[in-house]
């Protein structure tokens, strides 16, 4: 690959033939001498390869990374960095597909603007229905200071929209080790690395560039797995809070981390039907210690805004009687 390609694409692939020919066809309307593709076939046991192979004559720049056995999405994207080599990278999940020209547009933002990172809105696709999801800042084309998009506590902030793939970052945000992902992390992955981009980087922008769509309800999706895997947002949250301790300005953020922290065990603990007795109570367990270790002062910013219903099963979670 050429050191002048404006774009690397990572595209993580396992076990996605049902969506791998939309995919990949978007990728063909996309190519570009500005472009390269770095597909990660991560161990995939159906038709994955095969796909890869069949519209690879069309890619144009792209090299294909083979996984004899899953990484992970974190293991596959840092495969793809370590062989990409354009100036700024971008990824997209394997069953997810981009509109033609997108990639062009967004190197195009990055030059422009001359910021460690840009992020863009996107569709999310529930099966025939597209809904719209804009990044949550309402100022465009400038950039902005990354800490400023962590803020505020119970309104959507910019870390509340925790997708590698609507955006473009800079290659030095790579090789400073800030856009490594955490390979031990099976789900959740991109909320300490969203923390971290915002905590590290010097500056960013969101632009109005409708680009990626986002696969919603896909059967076999880690959003939708039950196994063990589902308890890893603890280990991820754990991740931001140990980020916020080690950082100067980590005390002004901290109760922001600790609110979605409570959003997202509440949120598991609704949904704890799809897991197994034993995950049930491990779930319990876990995030009963969590929420009792932390400082009371910030639980009580936290709780109220979490709404009366989520209140309700905290306080029930931690035997706190009225």
């Amino acid at each position: 690959m050429s050191p002048s390609t404006a774009l690397s694409v990572i595209v993580p692939m396992r076990n996605v033939e049902r969506y791998a020919g939309d995919t990949l066809t978007s990728l063909v309307r996309n190519v570009s001498e500005d472009v390269e593709f770095i597909l990660v076939d991560d161990g995939s046991t159906d038709r994955t390869p095969e796909l890869i192979e069949q519209f690879r004559p069309r890619l144009g720049r792209v090299e294909v990374i083979r996984h004899a056995e899953a990484a992970g999405l974190s293991g596959a994207r840092n495969a793809g960095m370590r062989a990409s080599s354009g100036r700024y990278l971008t990824f997209l999940d394997g069953d997810d597909y981009v509109r033609p020209g997108y990639f062009g547009e967004l190197a195009s933002a990055m030059d422009r603007l001359g910021c460690d990172y840009v992020k863009v809105d996107h569709i999310k696709v529930f099966g025939r229905r597209r809904v719209p999801d804009r990044a949550p800042m309402g100022v465009r084309g400038t950039p902005l200071k990354p800490r400023d998009g962590i803020l505020p506590v119970h309104g959507r902030a910019m870390v509340d929209y925790p997708n590698a793939w609507s955006g473009a970052y800079r290659r030095e945000l790579f090789t400073s080790g800030t856009l490594l992902f955490d390979e031990q992390l099976l789900t959740c992955e991109d909320r300490p690395w969203t923390w971290r981009l915002h905590l590290r980087a010097e500056s960013y922008a969101v632009v109005s560039l409708w680009g990626p769509f986002y696969r919603r309800e896909v059967a076999g999706s880690l959003t939708k797995v039950g196994d063990e895997r589902q308890l890893h947002f603890f280990d991820a949250f754990d991740l931001v809070l140990a980020e916020l301790a080690a950082d100067p300005e980590g005390e002004r953020f901290r109760t922001k981390a600790i609110r979605n922290y409570c959003a997202m065990i509440a949120f598991h603990l609704n949904e704890r039907a799809r897991l197994s007795p034993l995950l049930q109570r491990r779930l319990r367990a876990r995030a009963k210690a969590t929420v009792a270790a932390f400082p009371a002062d910030h639980l009580a910013k936290v709780m109220p805004g979490l709404g009366p219903e989520r209140e309700r099963l905290f306080t029930e979670l931690l035997g706190v009687t009225a």
